[in-house]
């Protein structure tokens, strides 16, 4: 297709004005995210809301709450997660500090990836074009796009402020709060609206969006961790904190994230003008005519259009590795003032040894994260299928099952790759701060691998979606939300032990320290051969959609 026949629909819609169509669009891209939107929302609710009930119950007095305050302070391991805590004695202070930062990064990532998939993921699919050739103007996508991810923000920050006002905390602390969220969905809002127009493809577009997130927390942890306090200035994340929620609010903080989303916007607009429809400002480089020997094979295809996203989600376990190192050491210092705290670390790891508990709880929650890059792996079938890229492939001479399997492969290897790099980093850390290197380095990297069959088992679950249902393929996304309630909220909550055994993860090993049954990981790993084998079953029989 020429770049002619590429700006003809925009000539056509640039008619109507350019934001003609916008209303009918975001109807639209509401009505497909009525099940996405509300997902990301109430999570992000249900953490705000557990964690202030958390910090009522468990430290039920000013003095366990100011120790708590005072371990975290000396702790910059902790501080690199969390940052600083900004009011010693006071549960809403501290609720804030406990999920400001990951809460403001979690929501613009549900920002960016609103924004890509109705700008850059709607171009590459075609279905731009067929929209433009109607009265549609040129900036209407863009527009509804962002007033999608902008709503989404929105509905958050009221929902989690309306939680906090419930729990009996400060209203303009509960505001402030989720304008803090608020904010950060907005500028990566900005964010992903520009690399929309930069890059040529929604995988790249979301990755040079998410590189721009990572250097943001990053900063923010290097300037918390240290003494360069003035370097969380120079972060989206850093504002969030800086606007000093429940802990003296500083209002005009806000004015940043505000004049980032509008400088970020009126670029993007800038660039929508500029380009044709269907290409990015990057021009994609061009590779050989003739791929190696290395090249040629199912199994090599989807380590080249994977390798990305195993790097970049084991770069994060890595940080998040070394972090947990450093503050297992110390845990016992920083809960010594709440024994509910204690207990609920214990039901979580199921260990005595509270270290070895708390480590536990950790791998826990990192099988959790590698179980998310599973699905997202997974699900990349079903857009290479959907996109039309699936046909020419099976025109060679790979078959259906082959070709499912080399992506199934690569999933199970970068889950591998994740849990080592998990274990690896803790191990190191935690094993230098107790003397014992040569012990901890293999006793961490066999706890975290001992996760990989609950992974699986979600990885599995995904794939039957695909095969047998494959318009419903994303809900494997709510199958890992279910068993994230009830692994790792099910213990504290007392839910019955038939309701937990639902998720593979209540039947990992508690490790490290932990009896390592091996009966518990061979279930696993039958159900998720067992589950797989059944969606690659389906799929040989289904019609490529």
């Amino acid at each position: 297709m020429t770049a002619t026949t590429l700006r003809a629909p925009a000539r056509a819609a640039g008619r109507g004005g350019g934001l003609t169509g916008a209303g009918m669009l975001l109807k639209i891209w509401l009505r497909r995210d009525r099940v996405m939107m509300p997902a990301w929302i109430y999570a992000l609710t249900a953490l705000v809301a557990s964690t202030v009930y958390s910090f009522k119950h468990e430290y039920g007095t000013a003095a366990a709450r100011e120790t708590f305050a005072r371990g975290i302070g000396d702790n910059p391991s902790t501080r690199i997660l969390y940052g600083p805590v900004l009011n010693d004695g006071s549960v809403a202070g501290l609720s804030a500090w406990r999920v400001g930062a990951t809460g403001a990064a979690v929501t613009a990532v549900m920002c960016v990836l609103l924004v890509i998939r109705h700008t850059r993921a709607e171009e590459e699919a075609g279905r731009l074009e067929l929209v433009g050739a109607a009265a549609v103007g040129r900036r209407a996508p863009l527009t509804a796009a962002l007033l999608t991810a902008v709503t989404a923000a929105g509905t958050l920050a009221a929902a989690v402020a309306l939680v906090m006002v419930l729990f009996g905390l400060p209203a303009a602390g509960a505001v402030a709060f989720g304008l803090s969220w608020f904010g950060a969905g907005l500028v990566f809002s900005g964010v992903a609206a520009l690399t929309a127009q930069l890059a040529e493809t929604s995988r790249l577009a979301n990755g040079l969006a998410f590189a721009v997130l990572g250097a943001a927390y990053l900063l923010r942890g290097a300037a918390d961790a240290g003494s360069a306090h003035w370097l969380s200035w120079l972060s989206p994340i850093g504002w969030a904190q800086r606007l000093r929620p429940c802990a003296g609010e500083q209002w005009a903080v806000l004015l940043l994230p505000l004049l980032a989303f509008a400088v970020l916007v009126a670029a993007a607009y800038l660039l929508t003008e500029r380009r044709d429809l269907g290409a990015g400002i990057l021009a994609p480089s061009l590779g050989p005519a003739h791929a190696p020997p290395s090249l040629r094979g199912p199994l090599a295809l989807w380590w080249r259009l994977q390798r990305g996203s195993v790097l970049g989600w084991s770069a994060g376990v890595l940080v998040y590795g070394l972090a947990i190192g450093g503050v297992a050491d110390g845990v016992g210092d920083l809960v010594n003032g709440s024994d509910a705290v204690l207990d609920d670390i214990r039901k979580m790891g199921g260990q005595q040894d509270i270290a070895d508990a708390f480590l536990a709880t950790a791998m826990g929650l990192m099988a959790l994260f590698t179980a998310a890059f599973a699905v997202q792996s997974v699900l990349r079938l079903r857009a290479e299928e959907s996109a039309g890229r699936l046909e020419p492939v099976l025109a060679t001479a790979v078959g259906r099952t082959r070709w499912a399997l080399a992506g199934l492969a690569g999933t199970v290897a970068g889950t591998v790759v994740m849990l080592a790099a998990t274990g690896l980093a803790v191990g190191l850390v935690h094993g230098v701060r107790s003397g014992d290197l040569a012990g901890q380095l293999p006793r961490q990297i066999g706890a975290a691998l001992a996760q990989l069959p609950a992974v699986w088992v979600v990885a599995a679950a995904a794939v039957l979606l695909f095969g047998a249902l494959p318009r419903a393929t994303s809900a494997a996304w709510g199958v890992l939300t279910v068993f994230l309630l009830l692994g790792q909220v099910g213990p504290l909550l007392g839910l019955p032990q038939a309701v937990m055994d639902l998720s593979p993860f209540t039947h990992t090993p508690k490790l490290p320290g932990g009896d390592p049954d091996p009966l518990p990981l061979a279930g696993l790993t039958a159900v998720s051969a067992a589950l797989a084998a059944a969606g690659l079953a389906a799929f040989r029989r289904r019609d490529v959609t």
